[in-house]
C-alpha cells in the first residue's frame, strides 16, 4: 500500500486529512525531498490526494503525483513530448505511461525533479491558453 493510500485510509483516525496527513505518515526520506522540490518548483499548485497518492493541482488540474511503494518510490508527470524533451535524462527512471520510477538508495534528483515540475507548468499553461 502506497504512503498516499495509507494517508487517506488513516486520515480521520489522526485528525488530519489529505497531504497533511501523508507527512504525518513520515514517508520515505526520498519522497519528503520530492515533495519539497516540487512545492518549490510550483508554490502557486495546491496539494492534495488523488486516487490515493499525493498530487498537486494547479488550478484544479493535476499537475504531477507521487507514491512509495514495498519496493520503489514513483513520480507520475511525464508525457510524451516531455520524454522528447528530457530524453535521456528520464531514461533511468521510465517505468510505464506516465510513470518515473525510483528507489529510495537511487534517489531522482531534485534538479530533474524541478526541470519536470517547471515542464508540467509549461504544458499546463500551454493548455490554458488555447
Amino acid at each position: 500500500m502506497s504512503p498516499g493510500a495509507a494517508a487517506h485510509d488513516k486520515a480521520p483516525e489522526c485528525g488530519l486529512s489529505g497531504a497533511h496527513a501523508l507527512v504525518a505518515l513520515k514517508p520515505p526520506p526520498a519522497l519528503v525531498k520530492v515533495r519539497k522540490t516540487i512545492r518549490a518548483a510550483a508554490p502557486q499548485a495546491t496539494e492534495t490526494i488523488s486516487y490515493r497518492m499525493p498530487t498537486f493541482k494547479l488550478d484544479r488540474r493535476f499537475l504531477v503525483s507521487y507514491a512509495a511503494f514495498k519496493n520503489h518510490c514513483s513520480l507520475f508527470p511525464w508525457t510524451e513530448a516531455m520524454v522528447e524533451e528530457f530524453g535521456d535524462e528520464l531514461e533511468p527512471y521510465l517505468s510505464g505511461r506516465g510513470t518515473l520510477r525510483f528507489t529510495a538508495a537511487e534517489p531522482i534528483p531534485a534538479a530533474l525533479v524541478k526541470k519536470i515540475v517547471k515542464e508540467r507548468i509549461r504544458e499546463h499553461e500551454a493548455q490554458t491558453d488555447r
